[in-house]
């Protein structure tokens, strides 16, 4: 059998050239330089002089001598019997021909408005550290069970959790049976498996809707306040977006319709409102479903925290009352774990195939194992098992802050809402919500500030206050921890 040639990597190397001369000059510089700009580490081990030599094309003794210089430099240690390293300590960078230091900085490249957007949008929706109250959090008695874990083990020794191709980039064909079943008997959504599509969560949602259903210039409506995943997608696609206020009964469906007429696409939360709370009330609901069939316009419908509702009936989704003109959006990461990034679409038949051609440009699909997993969990009985399970944890943990607010804070204003996994409070006339929210980073808690969640044209001061992933004890002590920040910030 013929010997395959060794190959040793060392991007640097690359830049030697055979015909020029000089060959073990270069070698050495070539080598200097990457454990300058820290291509090769301090403690890395070099290949041997003769493996060098066979993947370079040298012959031993050119390399045996550039290491022999380099040793000597003090930029390589070796030892008899042992293999030549990087010798440890700070190492000036060398190029034949060509003095670096006291060089001038070339010219700054240009760059888009878009940089400073973006960085301004990855700062935004950074996620809180993992303490209370961090929105969000499912960890301890409500994570995933014992079921999934089973399940999970039995999938991903199966073939069929790794193909060797692409995927669908609709979606695994039996989550998305499993889906639409959940969604029948749970919202009263009416989905086919045709025209579900499978998301990384509903943050890729809200962009695909975005792109689906508006160009640039286009004119949509979104609540005020509202979730700034929506609204950052929303401006970077150069969409005019106009902020409509909130009120006990959600969305003003009236001041929308009535004041922005060229509107094609109103954003909403009609379950929860995300972040104040209160459902979007069904009269409202079917003058929403009417402005789209007179105007020819399109609802999306973001479904969130629909299955954590504490108190009474929930309204069915608002798909189900106008399937043709409303696009939903759910997803796992609330009821299961952030970490699984699956989420879903339902679109209107016509739009399905919009829906999945946009997707399959921005990833050919989302992890398989994962939908097979979750297709099992839910075909199995265990999903709607475990959502019952974990409202009764939240339920609990959701009344153990509202009691500890109550107690240490009265003079917050707890904003009223049976649903989700966290609370909004209101703060005192003057209190600075933003303030707030940096100075209980320096005392342990996460929390988010509400008024960076308004337009310009609306002043609200107050805090979302998660629960979910934290202990009744955790949260009593965080609570005391905001008290002490409102006092130092606001005394009396």
């Amino acid at each position: 059998m013929a010997r395959r040639r060794l190959i040793v990597e060392i991007p640097a190397l690359g830049a030697i050239d055979g015909t020029r001369g000089g060959i073990g000059r270069q070698l050495a510089d070539a080598l200097r330089n990457a454990i300058a700009n820290g291509e090769l580490k301090a403690g890395e081990r070099l290949p041997s002089t003769r493996a060098l030599a066979v993947s370079l094309g040298f012959s031993r003794g050119t390399v045996a001598e550039a290491y022999e210089q380099l040793i000597a430099e003090g930029c390589l240690a070796a030892r008899a019997g042992a293999s030549t390293r990087v010798a440890s300590g700070p190492h000036e960078p060398h190029v034949a021909g060509l003095k670096l230091s006291g060089k001038a900085p070339g010219r700054v490249p240009a760059l888009p408005a878009s940089v400073s957007r973006y960085a301004a949008m990855a700062e935004g929706l950074a996620p809180l550290p993992m303490v209370p109250f961090s929105v969000a959090v499912p960890e301890g008695d409500v994570a995933m069970d014992d079921h999934w874990r089973r399940l999970g083990n039995r999938v991903r020794a199966s073939q069929a959790a790794v193909p060797s191709g692409y995927a669908d980039p609709q979606g695994l064909l039996a989550l998305r049976v499993a889906i639409a079943d959940y969604l029948r008997r749970a919202r009263a959504v009416r989905a086919s498996p045709e025209n579900i599509v499978i998301t990384e969560g509903t943050q890729q949602g809200l962009y695909l809707a975005a792109k689906v259903l508006l160009a640039p210039g286009s004119v949509a409506l979104a609540e005020d306040p509202a979730y700034p995943g929506l609204i950052s997608v929303l401006e970077d696609g150069g969409i005019l977006v106009h902020r409509i206020p909130v009120d006990s009964q959600g969305l003003d469906v009236a001041a929308a319709t009535d004041d922005f007429p060229d509107a094609g696409v109103a954003f909403v939360t009609p379950s929860h409102q995300y972040p104040m709370g209160m459902p979007l009330s069904m009269p409202r609901r079917l003058a929403l479903v009417e402005w789209a069939r007179r105007h020819g316009g399109w609802i999306v419908e973001d479904d969130y925290d629909s299955e954590l509702r504490y108190a009474g009936q929930p309204f069915p989704a608002l798909q189900g009352l106008a399937g043709d003109r409303v696009v939903y959006l759910g997803t796992f990461s609330k009821v299961m774990a952030p970490s699984l990034r699956l989420g879903y679409i339902v679109a209107p038949e016509c739009l399905a195939k919009a829906f999945a051609g946009a997707r399959a440009l921005i990833g050919r699909g989302s992890p398989s194992a994962e939908q097979h997993v979750i297709a099992a969990y839910m075909r199995e009985g265990y999903f709607e098992a475990h959502i019952r399970r974990i409202r009764g944890i939240y339920a609990e943990r959701r009344q153990v802050l509202i009691d500890a607010l109550r107690t240490e804070l009265p003079r917050l204003r707890i904003e009223p809402a049976d649903q989700g996994m966290h609370v909004v409070v209101r703060l005192p006339d003057g209190v600075d919500d933003v303030a707030v929210a940096s100075a209980a980073r320096n005392a342990g808690i996460a929390l988010r500030a509400l008024s960076p969640m308004c337009s310009g044209d609306l002043r609200l001061s107050g805090l979302m206050l998660g629960f979910g992933g934290f202990t009744a004890g955790q949260l009593k002590e965080a609570v005391q921890r905001l008290r002490r920040v409102l006092s130092a910030l606001a005394p009396g």
